[in-house]
């Protein structure tokens, strides 16, 4: 889980944009990893800026976005539009929405044809660092279990061990406590969640209109 956010960080439009383009050249999968190199030529992909109300905070981007060098440009970034509710040209205004994944680049696919986990240098090297320097943020969507355990942690207050599923389910508690940024777990919009989606009606039925009328109400629709 990341370290307690300060508040007072930031340092001026010209360090933050010093370090964005630090982001934007990281090599740091490639050329100092830890494990395996990325087998192909990092491009680290997300929107950032600090006006942003409304966070994204994936997984990694998969090979589409990685092509394009736009974050969530696949079907799955379709279906989490829909859920938020949210028009593709807010979604792609920096200055509206962050989109800051747990890996920046592409990881590559496992034996089964899976995206492989985020890098986990990534997260370690900048995830603070940025966040520190997002003063605006007032709620994040944790999208997938690598976001959720790295805000939430990998223990319930009872101290069992989170699933997605048990963690996107207290979505209430979640979102009621008070940080800044307030967090709402969801499941990846991916296709290979269809049967979770279908199993779990409460998601669609509950959840949902909560976030549609969040996200509403930061972009000044409501």
């Amino acid at each position: 889980m990341r370290a307690k956010r300060n508040k007072n960080a930031g340092c001026g439009t010209k360090d933050f944009e010093a370090l964005l383009a630090e982001v934007r050249g990281c090599r740091i999968c490639r050329d100092c990893p830890d494990g395996k190199p990325l087998a192909h030529e990092p491009r680290p992909v997300f929107q950032i800026s600090k006006q942003a109300r409304l966070g994204v905070f994936g997984q990694a981007p998969g090979l589409r976005a990685h092509e394009a060098g736009k974050p969530f440009s696949d079907p799955s970034g379709v279906r989490l539009r829909d859920w938020m509710g949210i028009s593709e040209q807010d979604f792609y205004d920096i200055e509206k929405t962050a989109i800051l994944p747990m890996g920046f680049c592409f990881p590559g696919y496992n034996d089964k044809g899976g995206d492989l986990p985020p890098r986990r240098e990534c997260a370690r090297t900048w995830r603070s660092r940025i966040l520190d320097e997002l003063p605006n943020l007032e709620l994040a969507l944790l999208v997938g279990s690598y976001a959720q355990n790295w805000h939430l942690g990998r223990k319930s207050i009872e101290g069992r061990a989170r699933t997605l599923t048990a963690t996107v389910a207290d979505w209430r508690n979640v979102l009621g406590e008070d940080r800044q940024p307030r967090f709402l777990p969801l499941p990846h919009p991916s296709w290979r969640n269809n049967a979770w989606i279908s199993s779990n009606r409460w998601f669609e039925d509950e959840l949902l209109p909560v976030l549609k009328e969040r996200v509403a109400q930061l972009l000044g629709e409501t």
